[in-house]
Parts: structure tokens; sequence; C-alpha cells
């Protein structure tokens, strides 16, 4: 009997971890009860009994009309009673997107091989053509000071050549006039153009993101893909989008921008169909001088001219700014930052039916058509203004600290300072592998709507960590403002990308797993989908597939979870060897382990788990961090698993797993339920936790990359605009770098001579004199070594103004 027992336990672990179907269930209970019973001795009456019991048992789970006649149907009434409210925005933005690598994440068993057959991610000749001279050309003419501090604006110039160059039409087709690039493209100019200017940067990639060109793309009229898409191509029009208001902010559902429908004068011409609208709108970028504006309010026909339906829901419209009743031209200063931005009203503005994005046929599909959008936004435009800001602060940081000495000493080579070296290239590592690799997503046609949360959330969220650390390591050469400081307005400006497009912490709180857990979940969507079809007999039909391949799921989730951890996940297979292996197996481990988690909390917690929002950040946590991991192997991967590049790869990998045993930790202190509680901890975590974050060992050689030029040190800055110019201050830098240690060994020749005595005088331009003339080093070293200070003078000094030129207005 003990062993029968035994076998039914393995048997029945086995169907589960291998997501049997509900027949192998119901032929091993065939199997196994009528062997159990008569190992027990039982009667023969009782044993007809139990037979006869199992055999409607399975007649009824395994007879799909019965089953779905006595048992899904049933659960399915429960399910509608107790399914949370939903509201219609709500509703839009989970159906919004499309789900990619999230789903293998939430599928407890990641495809890893289909993964690491994607494509590299990579762009055109022509882009790249681009990107070596126009894009470079762009960043020579910005001035980041005389941006922010002197123009509040981008020079005309910059300006004229934005316009002319195409750079506002780069998602507009070539048909049109636009460059048509790619969202891998796009992604690097933004790149590029942040490393130099985060306000050109933001110039550049709104009307590139959500705006009137990628609504009129996707949801235009003909004819108003005629009117606007070449003007927007070439600048003639500069576009802005108005969503947010003074009242509504993430809430968008509850914007009291209204339009209603009636008949007006428009154009010279009487008795016109159209909308009078009245809006407030804050937070525009572009507004102050846009000539096209783009606005979402809620539609209203209170005299039924369109249909018998009141309330039409959230609509789009482009409205051009010299509309009568349009304001636009004040401006917001956000936090030093000299991109355009604004608010912009109006009042009882009439606008004929046709200025709807889409014509009538798209009246109340506003929200949805915004949802879908948003994935440029978020999945390109912010990964990539915090990703080149991070390129610039990796590179001058590195540099800076293997030029400025204390002690005669370079202070990157002291601990402290090599510490905070570590987390900025291990940061950059990271999130310019989730760019590529979430750009590279839209690109084959996706819209991530978790994955661009996720990647928006810890980009901008990486970048503030970065920048933090580079003023930190530069001291006052950081803090104070001027023409040679590189970093102060970048450090001033990180909290705006971390703001927009949904502030971080509800995309955090909120978002990432509060959509996920429904989007990116194989079967609650489904589940939910069916509970709100009036059509009863499909939504039967539809539900019990979605149930009981969910319990499938979970049985198998919560089996492999254990399995895994007992193991440490040794016994997964994985498509790559070392130095990767157990990296997977680790994710493969995390995912099963995340998607029972997730499954726990939905069961015990129902519709609660939507107000416990630290709870919920915390599995998006570890949804992230997995997302993390899975870009970085893919980086290594595709740059062809390089030795060099090690130190990054196992600083990403173990910062990253070590924050997932964090985060589930997170998650079991203060789940809710403490019984359910204890069943996850033993599931998850059956031997303890024993990741550690990233040794010094490993933090030592990351941070020795950034102090020395090298392949790795480009890698991993590639795609940011270095400047070549001497008097530019990074131009300063790279020649500083080079020339600190080129000239090393003539420095330790200087250094010999002052302890033998040989050199009397204490300043340094004197010694190099002294030296020459007692015939320590030639007149040609001699030239390399004034050189040498005059740099690295240029590259620790600091600005300073005479009193009135820093007055206001000054």
């Amino acid at each position: 009997m003990a062993i029968l027992l035994v076998v039914a336990l393995v048997v029945a672990l086995l169907l589960a971890f291998f997501r049997s179907s509900i027949w192998g269930w119901l032929t091993a209970l065939a199997v196994l009860v009528p062997m159990l019973a008569m190992a027990g001795r039982i009667s023969d009456e009782a044993l007809k009994t139990v037979i006869i019991l199992l055999g409607i048992f399975i007649a009824v789970f395994g007879i799909p009309f019965l089953r779905r006649l006595l048992v899904s149907g049933f659960i399915l009434k429960i399910f509608r009673k107790i399914l949370p409210q939903v509201s219609q925005t709500e509703q839009e933005a989970l159906d919004a997107g499309t789900v990619g690598w999230d789903g293998e994440l939430f599928s407890g068993n990641p495809h890893w091989k289909q993964f690491l057959a994607l494509p590299k991610a990579g762009i055109s000749e022509r882009e790249q053509a681009f990107l070596d001279n126009e894009v470079d050309q762009l960043c020579a003419m910005l001035d980041d000071w005389d941006i922010s501090h002197v123009r509040q604006d981008l020079s005309p110039q910059a300006w004229q050549f934005i316009k002319d160059q195409g750079f506002f039409g780069m998602i507009i087709p070539k048909a049109y006039g636009g460059l048509e690039f790619s969202a891998q493209a796009q992604s690097a100019v933004v790149t590029k153009v942040a490393s130099r200017s985060g306000s050109a940067a933001v110039t550049v990639m709104v009307p590139n993101s959500l705006g009137p060109a990628e609504l009129l793309l996707h949801y235009g009229t003909q004819a108003q893909k005629d009117q606007y898409l070449r003007r927007l191509a070439c600048g003639e029009e500069i576009p802005c989008f108005a969503l947010t208001g003074p009242f509504a902010g993430s809430d968008a559902g509850s914007i009291p921008d209204a339009g209603i429908v009636c008949r007006g004068e428009f154009g010279g011409q009487q008795n016109v169909l159209g909308v009078r609208v009245t809006w407030e709108k804050r937070y525009i970028t572009l507004a102050p001088v846009a000539t096209l504006l783009g606005l979402a309010f809620k539609l209203f026909d209170p005299d039924k001219l369109l249909s018998e339906q009141v309330e039409r829901g959230i609509t789009l419209a482009l409205i051009p700014t010299d509309t009568p009743g349009v304001n636009v031209g004040r401006r917001h200063l956000p936090l030093n930052s000299a991109f355009l931005n604004g608010p912009t009203t109006g009042t009882d503005v009439f606008i004929p039916l046709d200025y709807i994005i889409g014509g009538a046929e798209r009246i109340g599909h506003g929200w949805r058509m915004l949802m879908e959008c948003l994935a440029a936004g978020r999945s390109i435009s912010l990964p990539a203004s915090s990703t080149g800001g991070v390129k610039l602060a990796a590179r001058s940081s590195g540099a800076y600290c293997r030029v400025r000495k204390q002690f005669h000493v370079p202070v990157g080579k002291f601990e402290g300072v090599e510490e905070a070296l570590t987390r900025i290239a291990g940061h950059l590592y990271v999130i310019d592998a989730a760019r590529t690799l979430t750009a590279q997503a839209v690109d084959r046609g996706e819209k991530p709507s978790v994955i661009s949360a996720i990647v928006k959330y810890h980009c901008t969220e990486r970048g503030r960590m970065v920048i933090n650390d580079a003023m930190d390591v530069h001291g006052g050469k950081g803090i104070c403002l001027g023409p040679d400081n590189y970093l102060g307005r970048a450090y001033q400006q990180t909290p705006i990308g971390i703001t927009v497009e949904g502030a971080n912490i509800l995309t955090r709180s909120l978002i990432i797993f509060g959509q996920g857990a429904v989007r990116s979940h194989p079967y609650v969507l489904r589940e939910m989908h069916a509970a709100h079809d009036p059509d009863t007999k499909r939504a039967v039909h539809e539900f019990d597939a979605a149930l009981f391949g969910h319990i499938s799921f979970s049985m198998s989730n919560a089996v492999r979870s254990l399995v895994y951890g007992l193991t440490g996940g040794l016994v997964i297979g994985v498509p790559t060897e070392q130095p990767t292996k157990r990296y997977y197996q680790a994710l493969t481990r995390y995912s099963a382990a995340f998607a029972f988690a997730a499954d726990v909390s939905m069961l015990v917690l129902g519709g609660e788990l939507k107000r416990r929002e630290k709870l919920s950040a915390r599995l998006g946590d570890v949804l992230s961090q997995m997302y993390l991991c899975s870009a970085v192997l893919k980086r290594f991967e595709d740059d062809g698993r390089l030795e060099s590049d090690l130190p990054l790869l196992h600083w990403g990998m173990q910062d990253g797993l070590y924050r997932i045993q964090l985060a589930f930790d997170s998650v079991l202190q203060n789940f809710p339920n403490r019984a359910a509680s204890l069943m996850l901890r033993a599931m998850i975590f059956p031997l303890g936790q024993w990741r550690k974050p990233p040794d010094d060992h490993i933090g030592h050689q990351v941070a020795s990359l950034l102090l020395k030029p090298g392949e790795v040190r480009d890698r991993l800055t590639a795609g940011m605009y270095i400047s070549r110019d001497e008097n530019d201050a990074i131009g300063a830098l790279e020649a500083s770098l080079a020339s600190t240690l080129a000239c090393e060994p003539l420095q330790a020749v200087l250094e010999k001579a002052r302890k033998e005595g040989k050199i009397k005088s204490r300043e340094e331009m004197q010694q190099i004199v002294e030296a020459r003339e007692q015939g320590l080093i030639d007149s040609e070293q001699a030239l390399q070594l004034q050189r040498d200070y005059a740099l690295r003078r240029k590259v620790i000094m600091v600005d300073d103004f005479a009193a009135e030129e820093l007055r206001a207005g000054k």
C-alpha cells in the first residue's frame, strides 16, 4: 500500500510537472483509484461504489458537454460575481498592445531557443549613414549651456537643421517625405542626441512618439494623411499632443475637457456639423510653438445629431493652432530643461467633424487609440533618452576618475569610487541591452504594452542611480554649472523622464504587474473575456477551455517551483553552456515561481489585489528583473559571447537575480494571508535564500573597464556623441585621458627627479622646464607634458562668472 501511494504521488507530480491534459489525469485516476481501493482491501460493495463514483467523476469531467454544463458553467456564474469591476478605460488598456517575451516569462517555461533565434538588433546602411552624418552634425551644433541657460531654447540654426533634415519625420513613410526609420534607428538617434543635450533629445523624440503623426498613420483618414503627413515630415507643421490636464493626470478617464456635437459657422460656411470643444491642458511638450494640436476630450451629443447615444467617450482631434479660440505660447520650465513645454487652453472652439482623427468612425475610440500607440514613447523614446544620458555619465566618469588624482593616485582607484563606477557601468550594460531588445520587438510589429512599462520604469530609474553616482565621483566638478559642466543639467533633468508617460510610482505599483497579470498571463484575460461575453453558450465554452488550462498551468508551476528549488535548477535543460547556462536555469526557475506566486496572489486576494499596490509592485519587480536579465543574456549572445564582456555579464545577471530574490522575499514577508505566505516560501525557497549581489572582485573588473580606453569601453558607450574638439568639455576629457596614459612614464621621470632633488620648483609647468633643461626629457616630451597639463587643468577646473552674469535675464 505504501509503495502504491508513493507511485500515485510520483504520477501526480509528473502529470502536474508536464502539464498533462485533463484526460491524462482522468486516465491516471481510472487506473490508480481502483488499485488503491483493492490494496486497501475494502469490501466488494465499497469497491463497486468507488468504481461507480469514479465513473461518474470521469464522465462529468471527461465529457465536454457535461463538464461545461455541471462544472464550468457553475464556476463561471461565481466568477462573474467575484470578478472585480473594470472601467472602460482600464479594459481598453488591458486589451491594447501585444504580448511578447513577457508572456514567455509568465509561462513558467520560457522558450529560450526561440528567444535566442530572434535576429540580432541592427540598423540599415541608410540609417547608419544618417547617424554618422546628420545626427553628428546636429550634435556638433548643440551647446547645452547656451540652450539651457542663455536661450532657454535650441538655437535657430539647430531648429532649422532639425526640420530640414527630417528629424521630425522619422516614423513617417518615405511616400510622404519621411525618413521611415526602424524603431531601432529611432532609438539610436535619440540616444546619440541625448548624450549631447537632453533638451534637444526631447525636441526630436516627441514628434516621433505618441502624437499626431503616429495617430494619423494608424487611424487617420486618407484625406488627413494627405493633408498633414508630408507637412509634418518636413517640419512645416510642428505637432504636440494634449492629454494631461490639471484634474486628470494618470486617471485619463476623468478628463473634464469636453466637446459638444452641434452646428456652427466654420470657414465662412453656416450650419456646419461639428464639435464645440473646451479644454485646459498642461505639461504639453512643443505646445508653445506647435502649429498642429492633437487633443483628447470627452465627446457628448445631447441633441443626438450623430446617434441616439449621448455620451460618446474619449475622442481625439487634430486642430490647427491658428483656429480661433486656441491658446498656446506660454511655457513651463521643467527643471532648467529648455525643451518647449507649456499649457494650452480653448473655450468653445468650434471644429468640423473631419478634424476628428479617423473621422466619425473613430468617435469614442480615443483611449484605445492612445493605449495602442503608447508603446512608441515607452518602448523607444524614454529608454533611449535615458540610455544616452547614462552613456555620457559612464564615459565621462571613467575618464575623469582616471585623469583626476588625489594623493598621487587616480581617484578611480579608490575602492569607494570604484564601487560607484561599477554601478555606472553595470547599469548601462543592462539598460542598453533592454533598450535594443525592446526596440527590436517594435520592429517585429509588436506593441509591447507591459514590456514598454518595464523598460520605461527601469531605464529611467537606473538612469537616476547612474547620474547620482556620476555626480558623486565628480564632486565639485559636477555641481558647478557652466559651459564645461556636462553632468549638471542631466542631473537636474533626470526627474522629467521619470515623470512623463506615467510617473514611475504609478508605473511600478499599478501597471507592470497590474496590467501584466492579466495581459501577459496565458489564461486570465481569456477567462475575463468569457465572463463578459453575453453569449452564454460561447462564454461557457471559452471559459471551460481557459479554466482547466489555468488549473493545469498553476499545478505545473507549483510542482516546478518546488523541484527547481530543491535542485537549484540543475535539472532544467537550456540551449547554452557556461558561462551562461546557470543563468538561463535560474531564470527558468524564477519564471515558474513567479507564475505560481501570481496565481496564488490572484486566487487568495481576488479583487483586493488591485488595491494592494505594494504587493503588486514587488511582483512587478520580479517580472521586470526577469526581462532585464533576458536582455542581458541576449546582448551577450548577439555580441559573440566575448570574454572581455564577461565582467559586465556576470554583474548584470548576478545583480538582477539577487534583486529577484529580494522582491520575492518582500512579497512573502508582506503577503496578507499567512498560510499562503508560508506555503509559497516553502515552494519557492525550499532550501532558503542563497543568492548574493555581485562581489567586489567582479566590481573591480567592471570599474576597470571605464578607466582606460579599449574595445569594451567603446562598445559599452557606442552610439553616443563624442566631440573631438579639445575646446569642448567632452573632447578635452577624451584627449586628457589618452594624454594621461601616454604621459605616465614621463610623469614617473619627473617624480623620480623631484624625490632626488634634481627638480626644485613646486609648480608643474616650471618642473617640466627644469627637466628639459637638465636633459631628463627632450623638447618633444616637454611639449607633450605641457599639453597634458593644459588638458588636465581644463578637465579639472570649473566655470566661474561675474556676479552680473548670473542675474536673471542675463
